[in-house]
C-alpha cells in the first residue's frame, strides 16, 4: 500500500487520448474484447486472473535473475535496473509492469485494450508508480520511430495474436543492441491441451472458458524460427511447471506446457 504521506507520482494521462485506435495485422479483436471485459478484475487475486497472480512471482524472478546476469547488475541493490528501458508488450492490468518499475526500470506498458490500460494506469497511480502506459499495438509503436529498449517483454501474449510471426519480429525490432527479448507462451502439445484448456478452463475453472485456442499455441522451435533472421539469438527454452501439492509454479526442464525463451541481441 502506498504511503499516504507520499504524493503519488503523476501518471501519463495523455497517451491514450493522443494515439490512434489500436490497430495492426496481429491484433485479434475477439481476444481484445474478451480481456477488455475483464479489465476491472486484473488486480483481484481471487478473481479470473488468480492463476496469473500465482504464476507472477516465478516469471518476475526469472526476468530479474536473467537481466542481472546479462547486464552484470548488483543483485543486492534496491533498484538494480536503474538506467535501463523496459517495455511490457500486452501488459494487461500491469501485473508485470509494476514490479519491473519497482526494480528501477524505466517502464512502458503497451496494450491493445484501452480498458486494460485504464486499469493499469489507475493502479500504478494509487501505488505512486510513474509508468508510461499506452493503448496501442506494437506495430503502431514500432512505426512511430520509438527508441529501442534494453528489455522487451511479451509474456503470455503471442498465443492471443493473429500473426505470431509478424508480431514477434516487430517485438524483436524494438530490442536495442545488447538487449534482451523475453517470450512466454504455451506449447502446442496434447499435454498443454489437457492441462491448459480442458483442466484450467473446464474442470478447475481457473480461467474463463474460451481464454485459449490450442491451435494458437506455439512450439519452442517455431518461436526460434520466427526469430531466425531478426538479429536476436534465442537461448534454449525454460519450462515452467505447476506443482498441485504445493500449489506453486517453478522453473523446470519440462517445456511441454508452459515455457519461456530469452533472446539476446549482440552489441554492434
Amino acid at each position: 500500500m502506498a504511503d499516504p504521506a507520499k504524493k503519488p507520482a503523476k501518471s501519463v494521462t495523455n497517451d491514450t487520448e493522443l494515439l490512434e485506435a489500436p490497430a495492426g495485422p496481429s491484433i485479434d479483436a475477439e481476444d481484445v474484447a474478451r480481456f477488455s471485459a475483464l479489465a476491472a478484475k486484473w488486480w483481484d487475486v481471487k478473481g479470473e486472473f488468480a492463476p496469473l497472480h500465482k504464476f507472477n512471482p516465478t516469471r518476475v524472478s526469472f526476468i530479474r535473475e536473467t537481466v542481472q546476469d546479462h547486464f552484470q547488475r548488483d543483485p543486492y541493490a534496491l533498484k538494480p535496473f536503474e538506467g535501463l528501458r523496459l517495455i511490457d508488450i500486452g501488459c494487461g492490468g500491469g501485473l508485470l509492469s509494476e514490479p519491473m518499475r519497482r526494480m528501477g526500470f524505466e517502464v512502458t506498458g503497451l496494450d491493445a485494450s484501452e480498458k486494460n490500460i485504464g486499469t493499469a494506469r489507475a493502479h500504478a497511480t494509487q501505488g505512486g508508480l510513474d509508468i508510461r502506459y499506452m493503448a496501442q499495438t506494437v506495430e503502431q509503436l514500432a512505426a512511430s520511430g520509438e527508441e529501442g529498449f534494453d528489455v522487451v517483454l511479451t509474456m503470455e501474449v503471442i498465443e492471443h495474436v493473429n500473426d505470431p510471426e509478424s508480431f514477434l519480429k516487430t517485438c524483436a525490432s524494438l530490442v536495442k543492441p545488447g538487449g534482451l527479448l523475453f517470450v512466454a507462451t504455451l506449447n502446442r502439445t496434447l499435454k498443454a491441451h489437457a492441462l491448459g484448456i480442458v483442466a484450467a478452463e473446464y474442470i478447475l475453472q481457473w480461467v474463463p472458458k474460451g481464454t485459449h485456442d490450442w491451435n494458437k499455441f506455439l512450439k519452442p522451435e517455431e518461436i526460434e524460427g520466427f526469430l531466425s533472421d531478426t538479429g536476436v539469438n534465442p537461448d534454449p527454452a525454460t519450462g515452467v511447471s505447476y506443482n498441485p501439492i504445493t500449489a506453486r509454479w517453478a522453473l523446470s526442464n519440462d517445456t511441454s506446457v508452459n515455457y519461456m525463451i530469452v533472446a539476446r541481441r549482440d552489441l554492434i
